[in-house]
């Protein structure tokens, strides 16, 4: 264990960045002697350890993982002199909630900064962050690694931690086939991030230690594309910073951590959903991102959606299923799925709460703001079963399923379903130029 003069630390996290902080900052380090992780959101996760395998020769027993609801306790138990706070896609409220419950139990709150946090590769990185979860993140990403495609660069996307399972057995995972997702036993919300991007023909990394991660993926890549989860900053060192938007959300731009400090840190920002926005809030948003950082370029994309089969919602009683973390610590109230059951003319969007089970029906206690649309959880076997009862027991005519991957493939719905299918469309060239850039492709060279 480390020597008595080490600083006693407790990792806030949610079984991602308080991971990665750790193996690059804390691991090995005989300055700090990590007593715990809390873990917040993640079910199935607080009461386990995070592995001597991962944890490094300092910690041969591992490191053990508690609620966060118990901070309190841990840091007067532990003796625990610095508390860092290491999860996204917060308001600055409840980050410094937190920072002063912390503060009050006598200890530091930290939050590590971006750059000793972040490992440099011997590949460009084209890192894609965003302001909140839902802003267009994902579809901007493979509107990317498409376009390194197209200029003959084989690109490998590694995607932001979510690791839900047998941490040792996470270290490090490769995606290239729909039989990858089963043989990692992938959650929904796995899937709905890796599936899309193998759908394209795209590698995928992700995992727990995103060290080892990056070494493998830098043996078959010409460049490295950060697909960042939540709002998180990026985990790699890059060449070029991109940051996605919303300006169906005006304000929470700098309102968010470390969505604020990604807007900040950005080369260039996509304000994305421009086709569905209020022209006064994409102003708004526009406006403030020019005041945040006035030398990042300032780039306009629309999300268009569409069926993945030919479909008439005219007078049909429509349950809409949208992402799940858009919904919930997004705050969105609606997604693409809403949007489309509304362009094609439904009669009725169902009210799914009153049929909703098990944790799906905490996820409504919990998230109030969601009233016609049923978020599409999923962090595990029971969690998809109770996904599946809700649906099933929903009077409608169709599903129409808003998520990145299709539903009907994973769950047994008794009724049809249709898919909405979303993109990122540039308007203009700059993001194209801008990632041709640094793959070292001329500008205006044939794509």
């Amino acid at each position: 264990m480390p020597g008595k003069i080490a600083r006693k630390v407790i990792i806030m996290g949610a079984a991602g960045r308080d991971f990665h902080n750790f193996n690059v900052y804390y691991r090995d380090n005989p300055a700090y002697e990590v007593m715990a992780f809390t873990a917040f959101q993640i079910p199935n996760i607080a009461g386990r350890k995070y592995p001597a395998s991962l944890a490094g020769k300092l910690y041969p027993k591992g490191i053990p993982i508690y609620p966060e609801e118990q901070l309190r306790d841990l840091i007067k138990e532990t003796g625990a002199q610095d508390v860092d706070f290491a999860y996204s896609d917060v308001n600055f409220v409840d980050v410094m909630k937190k920072g002063s419950l912390v503060v009050a139990c006598g200890a530091n709150f930290r939050l590590l900064g971006a750059e000793p946090t972040m490992v440099k590769s011997s590949k460009p990185v084209i890192a894609v962050c965003a302001v909140r979860t839902g802003c267009g993140k994902s579809q901007t990403t493979r509107y990317i690694a498409s376009t390194l495609k197209a200029l003959g660069k084989k690109v490998v996307a590694i995607r932001h931690p979510m690791p839900y399972g047998d941490l040792e057995k996470q270290i490090c995972q490769r995606f290239a086939s729909i039989e990858d997702l089963k043989k990692h036993d992938c959650t929904i919300e796995e899937m709905e991030e890796y599936e899309p991007h193998i759908k394209e023909g795209h590698i995928v990394y992700a995992g727990v230690d995103y060290g080892v991660i990056l070494k493998e993926a830098e043996k078959e890549a010409d460049v490295i594309l950060w697909d960042g989860g939540n709002n998180d900053l990026p985990f790699y060192k890059p060449d070029l910073h991109i940051v996605v938007a919303d300006p169906l959300r005006p304000g929470h731009e700098e309102l968010y951590h470390p969505g604020m400090a990604n807007i900040i840190m950005a080369d260039a920002v996509v304000l994305n959903k421009v086709d569905s926005a209020r022209p006064q809030d994409v102003k708004q948003v526009e406006e403030t991102v020019r005041r945040l950082n006035p030398k990042c370029k300032i780039i306009q994309a629309e999300s268009p959606v569409a069926f993945d089969k030919p479909v008439d919602l005219k007078g049909k009683r429509v349950l809409v299923v949208e992402d799940g973390p858009t919904l919930t610590h997004g705050e969105m109230g609606y997604g693409a799925g809403y949007i489309a059951a509304k362009n094609a003319g439904a009669k009725e969007i169902v009210d799914p709460r009153p049929y909703a089970v098990g944790s799906i029906k905490g996820v409504y206690e919990k998230y109030n703001h969601l009233k016609l649309i049923l978020p599409a959880m999923g962090y595990g076997e029971q969690q998809m079963k109770e996904l599946q009862e809700t649906i099933n027991a929903i009077p409608c005519d169709i599903v129409l399923v808003g998520t990145p991957i299709d539903l009907a493939r994973l769950l047994k719905l008794n009724k049809p379903s249709a898919r909405v299918l979303y993109s990122l469309k540039e308007r203009g060239t700059a993001l194209k130029d801008m990632v041709a850039s640094v793959a070292k492709v001329p500008v205006g060279a044939k794509r």
